[in-house]
């Protein structure tokens, strides 16, 4: 509950901070999203993406008259389903016919009040740093009068225009040690980095599912985070953490998935059961993250670029998996429900590994009757052909390039 000239002196504050501040580099995704007046524009993604930046840029540049009102301010901790007739006054008393909330998801009956305004013509955007949330309470409540759009940190092309380097070699280094937070970037500060880790663990996890042992919690999301491009499976990972069960295991995954933290690659098989069944990769939403959360022992410079092909792929699908037979691919990428690109992650390819790497990508090439593939490095370029399949061999920021 929350009195409404509170309410009032906070809707003013957020939008003279808004107009004060600088909008930062506009974000690719900004040219890419959609103009619809008849549904709500959903942008989701993990805390510190710049989901709020997006929202700035857009009142900046179109809407400047918009109201906007961040839920995760602290001094709207307490407001409830009730107060949302409060804001409505506000609203009414205003002339602006476009609406921005930030985290809105924090408060129950939030998409019932987006669907009042949709059918009241107002203009409604939201952002939300929890996917599955968003997700199936819009579904129950807007029934299809939603755009989704998910927003990541600075991909590599951003990244390279934020530093204003030049993409290569040294540029891919950079990255794979500094990530794409923004705020992280600006400051060079890690404390930023494990403050957001540990915002997620608690606020977003912790406490809206009611997890008691918070600190096991943190103990996996630090392992997971420092074995990014490994396989992992829930009953094992159980008994090293002395967690109870199997099932507890995997509402963590989900959590964490949800909150955008890391995601869980499926080994393909046309059986959903057996995909459920086998191990799972993980990668995390961000290298830096990684770099400034884990052991430097830990330090795996060829899973780090696994990862960054990863994050550049997720980008554009979900439908990602690996395949395992007698030799290993890293990523399968299906598009209307067939697979259509076969890649391989490799740091260096040197006589030691030339074999492996190449006949695990080939394997996959056949069963799946591609005839291109693709191995990812820092540096080498090159060119392998078997049984009228080729293998391009390609620097990352080259790869990066041509698939823009």
């Amino acid at each position: 509950m929350i009195q409404i000239e509170f309410l009032k002196e906070i809707l003013l504050h957020q939008h003279e901070n808004i107009l004060s501040k600088d909008t930062g580099m506009a974000r690719e995704q900004i040219q890419s999203l959609p103009d619809s007046k008849s549904h709500a524009l959903i942008v989701s993604g993990i805390r510190r993406c710049g989901k709020s930046t997006l929202l700035f840029q857009l009142l900046r540049e179109k809407f400047p008259d918009a109201i906007y009102l961040n839920f995760d301010d602290p001094r709207l901790y307490d407001f409830g389903a009730d107060d949302f007739n409060k804001l409505d006054k506000l609203i009414g008393e205003s002339s602006s016919s476009v609406l921005m909330f930030d985290e809105i998801q924090l408060v129950n009956g939030w998409e019932r009040y987006v669907r009042q305004k949709l059918d009241e013509n107002y203009r409604v955007f939201v952002t939300g740093s929890n996917a599955s949330l968003l997700s199936s309470e819009l579904g129950s409540s807007l029934t299809g009068r939603q755009i989704t759009k998910e927003l990541f940190p600075f991909s590599y092309s951003e990244y390279c225009r934020f530093r204003q380097i030049t993409p290569g070699i040294e540029a891919t280094l950079s990255y794979m040690k500094e990530g794409g937070f923004p705020e992280y970037l600006k400051r060079k500060n890690s404390e930023i980095l494990t403050s957001l880790l540990n915002d997620i663990l608690v606020r977003d996890i912790a406490v809206r599912y009611n997890i008691r042992d918070v600190r096991t919690l943190q103990r996996l999301t630090l392992f997971l985070l420092a074995n990014v491009g490994n396989r992992i499976t829930g009953n094992k990972l159980k008994n090293n953490f002395g967690i109870s069960s199997t099932t507890t295991i995997l509402e963590y995954f989900s959590y964490l998935e949800q909150c955008y933290l890391l995601s869980f690659v499926p080994m393909f098989d046309y059986s959903l059961k057996k995909q459920n069944v086998y191990p799972k990769k993980v990668y995390a939403i961000d290298s830096g993250l990684v770099e400034n959360t884990t052991p430097r022992f830990k330090s795996d410079d060829g899973h780090k670029l696994e990862n960054l092909i990863f994050l550049f792929i997720r980008e554009k699908t979900k439908d990602i998996f690996y395949y395992s037979g007698s030799g290993e691919c890293d990523f399968l990428v299906m598009e209307k429900g067939v697979i259509a690109e076969a890649i391989q992650v490799c740091l260096e390819l040197d006589t030691e590994n030339l074999q492996r790497e190449t006949s695990g990508l080939f394997e996959a090439m056949k069963k799946f009757q591609l005839d291109k593939g693709t191995i990812v490095t820092l540096s080498q370029s090159d060119s392998f052909s078997q049984e009228e399949m080729k293998i391009e061999v390609i620097p990352f920021h080259e790869y990066c390039r041509d698939k823009q």
